[in-house]
């Protein structure tokens, strides 16, 4: 924690009354406002002429996680009904796209709701899969004190897990919607250029992108890359002490491909475009691998950022991009690999000095909420015009609402 100050948590809280919150999307993605802020100023217009506003000769990254339908809704015999939440699988892989190809008998942690209702036992569920009826079981066997480690298992033995939850469970929405999934959302609740199963949340900022768009910004000459950041349940976990200090990180999975990284190389003294916050975390996190190469001088098999990493004197030492990056490429040259996987817990609050992202197009988000805190690193207090502003012009907030776009302050 050496190196970071003091944060009251409750400087990032503001009014946000409950119909400001979208329940439902647009009926059309990129019809939904945008506002901008660049160099002091604040301005707004609708999402499919974003590319009036953005540089030519760019580079866009975006994340390409896909959303799973991971809650899952059991009926015991007695009436009662269990929901199971799937947050990451533990045996036999912790690695998320490997889970989802396995067979029956895998172990994953779980939220459990009505759980009181569930002392002991087998929940069976059954279900459709191509006209035939497959049975899915759980069975609880531990509970921690967050959490629960779920068995599952299934008939036909030949299912993958992806294939239980796509034929199975439901789009888990945000709480703060309070409401039902409905079919709409399977689709409306996923990006484009979803790819990646992996994810709990949705990396909402994608949301807004339709071809239109995308044709649109290629006539600018704006080139795109993407990054994968599988998004726990942890993103919408409150900061609930008072010193940001004391709050401890979500992680979470992320993934690289080699061409990626040389991109970055090649713009990263131009510009370079994130879609949302968790392409903002995986890019950063990117370069503290880098400088954890340089400075320790080990050669990991994995990314694993702790949350206060570029806070330590150590490795805030002021490494280049381009040095950090090229060690990360030295390191998969080695491994004859064209991706780098691994885990990041970086927390980026005020105070925190970004190294890759000049742009960032993201969604409003909670207060008191980490992801308000990397926004407020990203472009300061006037964090706090800008949100006043949405809220004065009838701005939709949160998951399925409106959307900003920042330059770096």
């Amino acid at each position: 924690m050496n190196g970071i100050s003091r944060i009251d948590i409750k400087d990032f809280n503001y009014d946000l009354p409950k119909e400001r919150i979208a329940q439902f999307p647009m009926e059309k993605r990129d019809e939904s406002k945008l506002v901008i802020y660049k160099e002091g100023n604040i301005s707004e217009s609708v999402f499919k002429n974003i590319h009036d506003f953005l540089p030519q000769d760019s580079l866009m990254i975006y994340n390409e996680t896909k959303v799973v339908q991971a809650r899952l809704l059991f009926r015991k015999e007695t009436g009662a009904q269990i929901e199971v939440f799937c947050l990451e699988p533990v045996r036999p892989t912790s690695e998320i796209h490997q889970a989802f190809g396995q067979q029956s008998g895998i172990v994953w942690k779980c939220l459990v709701g009505n759980s009181k209702k569930w002392k002991s036992g087998r929940l069976e569920k059954r279900f459709d899969f191509d006209g035939k009826e497959a049975l899915l079981t759980a069975e609880r066997v531990e509970v921690k004190q967050s959490y629960s480690l779920i068995k599952f298992a299934w008939q036909p033995c030949r299912l993958t897990f992806s294939d239980i939850l796509i034929h199975s469970g439901i789009i888990p929405l945000p709480p703060y919607m309070n409401r039902k999934a409905v079919e709409a959302d399977k689709y409306r609740y996923q990006t484009l250029y979803a790819k990646s199963e992996g994810s709990v949340a949705a990396p909402t900022a994608g949301l807004h992108f339709t071809e239109d768009v995308f044709a649109a910004l290629r006539k600018k000459n704006i080139r795109f890359e993407q990054v994968t950041l599988h998004v726990g349940a942890g993103t919408f976990k409150p900061v609930a002490s008072d010193d940001i200090r004391e709050h401890e990180m979500h992680s979470e999975q992320i993934y690289v491909e080699k061409r990626t990284i040389e991109s970055v190389l090649k713009y990263h003294q131009k510009n370079i475009i994130v879609v949302g916050t968790t392409t903002t975390r995986t890019l950063e996190s990117l370069y503290w691998f880098g400088v954890k190469l340089i400075v320790d001088k080990i050669q990991p098999e994995s990314i694993n950022i702790n949350q206060w990493d570029p806070y330590k004197p150590e490795y805030n030492k002021d490494i280049s991009v381009g040095d950090s990056l090229n060690a990360v490429l030295e390191l998969m040259e080695r491994r004859n690999a064209d991706v780098i996987t691994g885990e990041t817990r970086l927390m980026i609050a005020p105070g925190y000095k970004y190294r890759i992202p000049g742009i960032m197009i993201t969604n409003f988000h909670m207060p008191q909420s980490t992801l308000l805190l990397l926004v407020s690193a990203f472009i300061g207090d006037k964090w706090k015009e800008v949100y006043n502003y949405a809220l004065e012009h009838n701005f939709r907030f949160l998951s399925y609402g409106d959307s900003c776009l920042f330059f770096r302050k």
